[in-house]
């Protein structure tokens, strides 16, 4: 790499190493593990060769809980200040201003001094008509661009209009990245709709079909009169990985040496249209009982909180009446997170309802052996096995879901490096106590936390007095209360 290139922010040696291998190659794959800092790396990478005068256009796509996280920290955290940007993050209701932004994005002025222009879309408007019109109006007529596709997984299949869609759009681009922690959810084929956005034949297959040939098993079946080709195994995978290789980095966190001791990560969770109008109607009540002088202690502000958050994880139960179920986008999320990350993970959730969804999801995703619940009810007697499961590394079991309140002290649960928060208590002990079971004498490796939050919620500004140390209880009297609910 020119030495010339100063970053922002210091890289760690594997995203040196990374960037150094891959910043002037024409497509590169960062297979990098959830908190390894791959982000950083497609950064840098749009700036070292936007000061090499050979881009001056970025099209970013990632999934909805991730895109806006690149627009609000990862750009402004690592691009250095020194780069002019005209950044526009994609809305699907075309206001007149936001008609206007678009065209001063796809049509620059020949005169105006070098800016970078970024767009940065989320990856499900491709499949739409508007959406996809738009990104490619945008690469074709600025023809020095990149094309950037985060969680790429997110186009693993082959056959989805997004896919088709994401595949046309990059013949427009000149250089393209994809960025994902694992390539791989359930099958190496995969990686085959993700490779194909990158070069027309990457790996020397011009066809699926020719891919599958070479690297699947496949027997003819036949159901109900209908003969059809099921893959029943895989083969040649050291010689696929060799090709990969050629154009990929792959990075694991137990290898980063350099790493902190805890990552924490945010991803955003948007709320469906039934959660944002309930939500909306819950807070309006809320500040009129805080007004009417209903909410006099700290125990009933908690409750209207508690009832917020359980809008934004899907769900309300008012005192003991039925819960009513919402449709919710969170669990969706959780397994986008699940899917970008390897080996076992601990996922705590505050109510007994979204531990058995959770629970329902994972087994159906990956099987009934690799779940276990830890919580209220879970009996005396299987506790302790449940535990001693989970640090076998032998054992299938992968998931320990569990109610923080419950399992969140005492136990040793340092087999996992990922700790996701599907949902937060307001207890600051609570919080410490249970980041502590996977940080804690036994662990070697460095721990990521994931927190889910559903953007300009009380799942924030919990969020951000856990982070700040802030007993919550202590904050929610008088106009402080008010702060917590609008």
């Amino acid at each position: 790499m020119k030495q010339k290139y100063i970053p922002k922010t210091k890289p760690y040696k594997h995203q040196q190493d990374a960037l150094d291998a891959s910043w002037n190659k024409k497509f590169f794959a960062l297979f990098m593990e959830m908190g390894t800092g791959k982000t950083k790396i497609a950064i840098d990478t749009m700036a070292i060769l936007f000061e090499e005068k050979q881009i001056d256009t970025v099209l970013i796509c990632a999934p909805k809980g991730v895109y806006d996280n690149w627009v609000k920290n990862e750009i402004p955290t690592h691009l250095p200040e020194r780069i002019d940007t005209f950044i526009v993050r994609w809305q699907p209701n075309l206001t007149e201003g936001y008609k206007k932004s678009l065209r001063q994005l796809c049509y620059r002025k020949t005169r105006e001094p070098r800016v970078l222009h970024v767009l940065v879309m989320n990856i499900e408007a491709l499949s739409t008509t508007k959406g996809y019109a738009s990104a490619t109006e945008y690469m074709k007529k600025n023809p020095n661009n990149m094309m950037i596709i985060d969680e790429s997984t997110t186009i693993k299949n082959r056959q989805a209009k997004r896919t088709k869609n994401v595949v046309k759009i990059a013949q427009y681009a000149k250089y393209k990245r994809i960025l994902t922690g694992s390539p791989v959810t359930k099958s190496p084929m995969d990686l085959f709709s993700q490779c194909e956005f990158l070069d027309k034949s990457p790996m020397g297959f011009s066809s699926f079909y020719a891919f599958r040939g070479r690297y699947a098993v496949v027997r003819q079946r036949s159901h109900a009169g209908r003969n059809f080709q099921e893959i029943v195994g895989y083969r040649r995978l050291d010689e696929l990985n060799k090709k990969l290789d050629h154009f990929s980095t792959r990075t694991l966190k137990k290898d980063c040496l350099d790493l902190p001791e805890k990552t924490y990560v945010k991803r955003e969770v948007t709320l469906t249209d039934d959660q944002a109008k309930l939500y909306t109607q819950m807070k309006k009540l809320a500040l009129a009982q805080l007004d009417n002088g209903e909410m006099a202690t700290t125990q009933s502000v908690l409750t209207q909180l508690m009832r917020l958050q359980q809008i934004t994880c899907g769900f309300l139960q008012p005192d003991d009446e039925p819960i009513q179920e919402i449709k919710s986008n969170r669990l969706n999320e959780l397994l986008s997170v699940v899917e970008e990350t390897q080996g076992k993970i601990i996922i705590w959730a505050t109510w007994t309802y979204d531990i058995r969804k959770i629970a329902e999801l994972l087994s159906k995703e990956y099987g009934e052996d690799s779940v276990a619940t830890y919580y209220g009810e879970t009996h005396q007697d299987d506790r302790q096995e449940i535990v001693k499961r989970f640090q076998n590394p032998e054992s299938k079991l992968r998931f320990f879901v569990g109610q923080p309140r419950t399992g969140g002290f005492g136990l040793t649960l340092t087999a996992a490096q990922t700790v996701i928060y599907y949902s937060n208590s307001y207890d600051l002990e609570i919080r410490l106590q249970s980041e502590d079971r996977a940080h804690r004498i036994g662990q070697e490796a460095n721990v990521l936390y994931i927190d889910l939050v559903a953007a300009k919620t009380v799942d924030e500004k919990i969020l951000k007095a856990l982070r700040d140390k802030i007993e919550i209880s202590s904050q929610v009297l008088g106009e402080q209360a008010r702060e917590w609910l609008i």
